[in-house]
């Protein structure tokens, strides 16, 4: 047996190590990650168009890293930030369509931390996993409250998930979010504690409350400008109350605070002047912020400069906690501690990246890239813009990379060849949600908009069709089977059918529903689809035997133009019952038979300004 398997053994004997060399309280660890903010939207690195008075003050109390990166996109820097390894080793190659799935036999930071007695909470946006052992329950976090997608439909008054149970939530959802988080902490505060906060801005839709959009309007800037530098605020705002608590509550000397961001900014925008900007590969796109602050452990002022990466948090604040990693051979990253307490700069390091099919590398020098046929080569100490391409000039380089990278990189490539298969039948999740876009389509049915997060199957117009979710059936069981979708009147009298091998279900949508687009508080015109409303039908009972099944949906009469478009399809086990059981902390066991119970809902915006979408 290997990985997660071994864990709790693995641990007993490190944890037992451990709590022998040191009787002390063990330090909370608050570790807050941004979606899209990048290395410079905080006032500390040169922006005077912001204003993040609470990062420059967190900066200036600790360590801040001068060359520290991350991953061009969100979902593998995650995955690299939870388990100290590079993305493509944990399955992560993708954002959407559960290709951003992290694999069940990772050890994550947070069962690491859980298995030391930490209490472990993530909130905000998960994106690694919608679905157990994917979900943050199944990766070692005892309490979730977020979403799990690559990002959300609208920013007010939304629906989000709590352990398993969708909720209307109230207010900005970085508010929710970090009233969540205080609440754990609070909770939490008589034992060392692990809370994991994702904001999930700025990332599109631009949404922000009027009072932060308005004042960065108030500064000159124009509407998207000012929509970024707003919802960075409103992160430097909530950080605040959250390190204000820590204030209050004496626990700040005890609480290790980590601030990053997951890629480059989302958008053109001040960024040092460096090349690209998040999805690129070049500096812009990869190089991020990181602040640290220890007391008593970090002196204040402290600036690092030497090469850090998002592969390193894991093994650092394994040795801050005094919590060892069960196989460090496994890790790719290396502890920053010494670093951070003033030690010089270490070998000639090289960080890896892999994304899209392109490859980079960066060592305290240079910067190379093969996004095509031809590498490309920067001296980063010479050329901090990388305006001057000196792969010609310097082949031998240029050479020794491409062979570091081969050698190095791609036999330890261990990615989801397609998405994984669903797993249904767990006893603690009894409802489980199959995406639209988590589907094979095929014979006409497309997904809806650009972006595969969040959208549906539409322009279904012949019978030929098909969407097919591949599962894996933990256990025989059978289940009900609903369908969420929207229908014109002209377009009733459809049947769908849904199939698991000879099982099958069916029914007539007679219900027209047809709604418009919730109206969405966009700052500016996003990309991402909107929100509606969706309809529930139940197609009806469906058995599933234990093992690998294709689920299939069909519109098995399509008398107007065209079938129901479909958001979902939701199980929800009948027999046998739940028998789920509830104990408090969940044993490493019990953590393995946890599911998500879905990640969507329709919104209620809550925000004086409005802009409709097109209708298409």
């Amino acid at each position: 047996m290997t990985g997660k398997l071994l864990l709790p053994l693995l641990c007993f004997a490190c944890l037992a190590s451990a709590s022998a060399q040191a009787e002390a309280r063990k330090p909370n660890i608050l570790l807050v990650i941004t979606d899209d903010q990048g290395w410079g939207d905080v006032a500390s690195h040169g922006n005077a168009q912001i204003q993040t008075p609470h990062m420059d003050a967190l900066a200036a109390s600790g360590a801040r890293f001068d060359r520290f990166f991350v991953s061009p996109v969100c979902a593998p820097t995650r995955a690299s930030l939870l388990t100290g390894r590079y993305h493509w080793r944990t399955g992560v190659s993708g954002v959407s369509r559960g290709m951003e799935s992290l694999r069940e036999n990772e050890i994550t930071l947070a069962e690491m931390l859980q298995q030391a007695g930490y209490a472990t909470g993530a909130f905000g946006k998960w994106h690694n996993g919608a679905h157990y052992p994917y979900h943050p329950s199944g990766q070692g976090f005892a309490e979730f409250l977020g979403f799990c997608r690559g990002h959300w439909n609208n920013y007010f008054d939304t629906t989000l998930e709590r352990n398993g149970t969708e909720f209307k939530s109230e207010g900005y959802i970085n508010d929710v979010v970090t009233d969540a988080a205080l609440d754990f902490m609070r909770a939490k505060s008589a034992d060392p504690f692990f809370c994991y906060v994702a904001y999930n801005t700025p990332h599109t839709p631009m949404q922000v409350p009027d009072a932060y959009y308005d004042a960065a309007k108030a500064r000159g800037l124009d509407d998207s400008l000012a929509a970024v530098y707003a919802m960075c605020e409103n992160i430097d705002h909530n950080l605040g109350r959250m390190l204000a608590w820590l204030d209050d509550s004496t626990l700040a000397d005890d609480t290790i605070v980590v601030f990053m961001g997951d890629n480059g900014p989302n958008t053109d925008r001040y960024n040092g002047g460096m090349r690209g900007r998040k999805s690129s590969l070049h500096e812009g796109g990869t190089r991020n912020i990181l602040f640290v602050r220890y007391t008593g452990k970090i002196p204040a002022a402290t600036v690092v400069t030497s090469l850090a990466a998002h592969i390193d948090l894991l093994p650092t604040l394994s040795e801050l906690a005094g919590v060892p990693h069960p196989e460090p051979a496994r890790l790719d990253g290396v502890s920053l501690v010494p670093q951070m307490q003033g030690a010089a700069p270490g070998a000639d390091r090289m960080l890896f990246e892999l994304w899209g099919g392109n490859r980079a590398i960066r060592t305290p020098q240079y910067r190379w890239l093969r996004e095509g046929k031809e590498p490309q080569l920067y001296d980063m100490i010479a050329d901090p813009a990388q305006a001057n391409d000196i792969a010609a000039d310097h082949p031998e380089i240029a050479a020794r990379f491409d062979q570091a990278f081969a050698e190095q990189v791609l036999p330890a490539v261990d990615v989801w060849t397609k998405p994984p298969p669903i797993p249904v039948g767990h006893d603690a999740a009894p409802v489980v949600r199959l995406d639209g876009p988590e589907s094979i389509l095929s014979g006409g049915p497309k997904l809806y908009g650009k972006h595969p997060n969040n959208s549906w199957i539409t322009k279904w117009t012949s019978t030929e069709g098909a969407a097919r979710w591949d599962l894996n059936v933990v256990r025989d069981g059978t289940h009900e089977v609903t369908i969420r979708y929207v229908c014109a009147k002209e377009n009733l009298g459809a049947r769908l059918q849904v199939s698991a091998g000879n099982a099958s279900a069916e029914a007539e949508v007679t219900q027209a529903h047809d709604p418009d687009y919730l109206p969405s508080p966009d700052r500016v015109h996003r990309t991402e689809v909107y929100e509606k409303v969706w309809a529930e039908l139940i197609l009806g009972p469906i058995d599933l035997e234990k093992g690998p099944a294709t689920l299939e949906l069909r519109a098995t009469q399509i008398p107007g133009e065209r079938a129901p478009d479909v958001k979902e399809l939701v199980l929800r086990r009948i027999y046998p019952a739940e028998s789920r059981q509830e104990s408090a902390p969940p044993s490493f066991s019990a953590l393995l038979q946890r599911q998500d119970l879905g990640c969507f809902g329709s919104i209620v915006p809550g925000c004086r300004r409005y802009m409709s979408p097109p209708f298409v």
